[in-house]
């Protein structure tokens, strides 16, 4: 191996170890709410729940919240019945164990006031968006950490309008959530170390294979 070989790895590991470290450190995520009752936000509260946080999903209506609940059951039902074939009971205590984490409302003040960590991942309209995380600062505690789903808008368009940009981040999954496992976890140039790191041991957390990223002046993402 060339010095410059050896160098380029010891400079890699150095980074490894310190990345490793400064997540372990993070504090752990328990409180989760997501924000948007569709494929995608169903599905982040399914894993979410099933690497046994707790998750409010939050939608418009009663109705619409309950289709996503059925849905979440019949995908845990399937894995429950792949993973535990001969055993039943198991299966039901499985599906039993994920559900009761997950509640639901359309009180978003409610969901968040308490959440360690909300997800957004509602339609991509950038002022619908604005407008959600505006409520969603103004409920839930100064140490919430923020995250968006999108995968088309910038960042710094999303947060104009908040306080704490610094708790701000993106968590981009890929439909479907429960089967796909890499997971983008991007900061723009406000989002603080903390909150980063903090978003890429939730990723981990989730079972999901995080790729760093960054924004830079378009809106595409791009590995760091």
């Amino acid at each position: 191996m060339s010095v410059l070989n050896r160098s380029f790895t010891t400079l890699a590991t150095i980074a490894a170890r310190e990345l490793s470290t400064s997540v372990s450190a993070s504090a752990p995520i328990k409180n989760v709410a997501v924000i948007g009752s569709g494929l995608m936000g169903s599905g982040i509260a399914q894993v979410t729940a099933q690497a046994q946080m707790n998750v409010t999903l939050v939608d418009r209506t009663d109705a619409i919240l309950e289709k996503a609940r059925i849905e979440i059951d019949k995908s845990i039902r399937r894995i429950a019945k792949k993973k535990l074939a001969d055993d039943k009971q198991a299966q039901e205590t499985l599906v039993g164990d994920v559900m009761k984490r997950i509640s639901v409302t359309t009180d978003i003040q409610k969901a968040v006031k308490e959440a360690d960590l909300v997800i957004e991942a509602i339609v991509e309209n950038l002022d619908l968006k604005q407008k959600v995380f505006e409520q969603i600062e103004a409920a839930c505690p100064s140490s919430t950490l923020l995250a968006t789903n999108t995968s088309s808008l910038r960042l710094g368009d999303i947060a104009v309008n908040l306080k704490r940009k610094s708790n701000f981040g993106g968590l981009h999954f890929f439909n479907p959530v429960p089967v796909m496992k890499l997971l983008e976890v991007v900061r723009y140039r406000d989002t603080s170390d903390e909150t980063f790191n903090s978003l890429l041991a939730f990723g981990k957390a989730v079972g999901k294979v995080t790729v760093s990223c960054k924004v830079r002046h378009s809106i595409f993402f791009f590995f760091s």
